[in-house]
């Protein structure tokens, strides 16, 4: 498929940062989210119920806002790689993210994306049946368990944006190690500031619910770029990266507004096609090149289908729901009796004898 499409020729005209067109998008996002942070403050004193409204609309903003910081760490938003950073940085402190940290890891998941031997970093935890099957009880539950909804989608990223962010990680470039500390440094002072003018309590009843709904929300849209039924995976030596793109990433296929709340991170294909294109670009190319039509496009109603589909079956291309896992498995455990038993059987007596 790869070598009958030049797509880098195609993609070029996209992956083209416009400065007007980034600063109009930081603009209507930043300020927007303080302003809606703002507003469900001020809402304390009418109802809770309104601060959660307003609380709903400011994560809205801040996965937007995460978009942008997205887009600076793979270099599309702006030009210039100061201006990246500057604008990274503080993108990275609204969305508690160390901004270089994050953008190491998660350029490696777009050149590993779909690679079987090449799995575990930045990527969702995916056993192969055959993992599943020889993997101990132990090890199965604790599959089970990270692949639980409330886990995967609530706790985990709590866990995962609020606690294993504020560390460095081995391996980790000098410059990444930086990010955490000013992240962390940013976080201890502006944290207690505002719980100072505000008030504590005020403050938790505020941020908490618009991190934990931005955080819903943006491990929904990444779990379900990946995983669906007929999901790509190969194994290294047939791995291709065009095809790991375009079959093994998803087309969310969102109402336009919608598409603009997410940063129309929705075009997740041509996306990990090419991660220079600038979030704003991603739908005229997908419109204007019917070549890239052939990804797999997925509603909301399959996208909430593909939550309960966990272990992918190698041999027959699919990833499956745990209760069909233990049916194949059954499967194979009765088809390995029966040919044991083939094997032992005495041959029939010649017919000459």
């Amino acid at each position: 498929m790869e070598n009958s499409i030049n797509w880098q020729k195609i993609v070029k005209p996209y992956a083209v940062a416009d400065h007007k067109k980034s600063w109009f998008q930081f603009f209507n996002t930043v300020p927007f989210f303080f302003v809606f942070w703002a507003l469900a403050y001020k809402s304390l004193s009418i109802h809770y119920g309104l601060t959660l409204l307003f609380s709903l609309v400011a994560s809205v903003f801040m996965v937007r806002t995460f978009i942008i910081m997205h887009d600076c760490g793979h270099g599309s938003f702006f030009k210039s790689k100061k201006l990246r950073t500057i604008v990274g940085y503080i993108t990275g402190i609204i969305t508690i993210t160390p901004y270089v940290q994050w953008a190491n890891n998660h350029a490696t998941h777009h050149q590993t994306s779909g690679n079987l031997d090449k799995r575990g970093t930045g990527d969702v935890w995916t056993m192969t049946l055959k993992e599943y099957e020889s993997a101990s009880p132990m090890e199965k539950f604790q599959y089970r368990f990270y692949r639980f909804p409330f886990v995967t989608f609530i706790i985990g990223p709590i866990y995962l944006f609020w606690f294993t962010f504020r560390f460095t990680e081995k391996g980790n470039t000098k410059e990444a190690r930086r990010s955490v500390y000013i992240t962390n440094i940013a976080l201890a002072i502006l944290i207690p500031t505002a719980m100072y003018f505000l008030g504590w309590k005020e403050f938790l009843m505020v941020e908490l619910p618009i991190l934990m709904m931005a955080q819903l929300l943006g491990t929904w849209l990444f779990y379900v770029q990946h995983q669906y039924e007929d999901v790509y995976w190969k194994r290294n030596g047939e791995w291709s990266y065009f095809e790991a793109a375009i079959m093994g990433s998803s087309f969310l296929k969102l109402p336009k507004f919608l598409h603009w709340c997410t940063g129309n991170i929705g075009y997740h294909h041509l996306h990990h096609l090419s991660h220079k294109i600038p979030n704003y670009n991603l739908e005229r190319c997908h419109n204007e090149n019917p070549v890239f039509h052939q990804a797999r496009s997925l509603t909301m109603l399959e996208s909430l289908k593909s939550i309960f589909l966990h272990v992918y079956d190698e041999e027959k291309g699919d990833l499956i729901t745990f209760r069909e896992c233990a049916r194949r498995m059954k499967e194979n455990q009765n088809n390995e009796a029966n040919s044991s038993i083939n094997m032992t059987e005495p041959a029939p007596a010649s017919m000459g004898k």
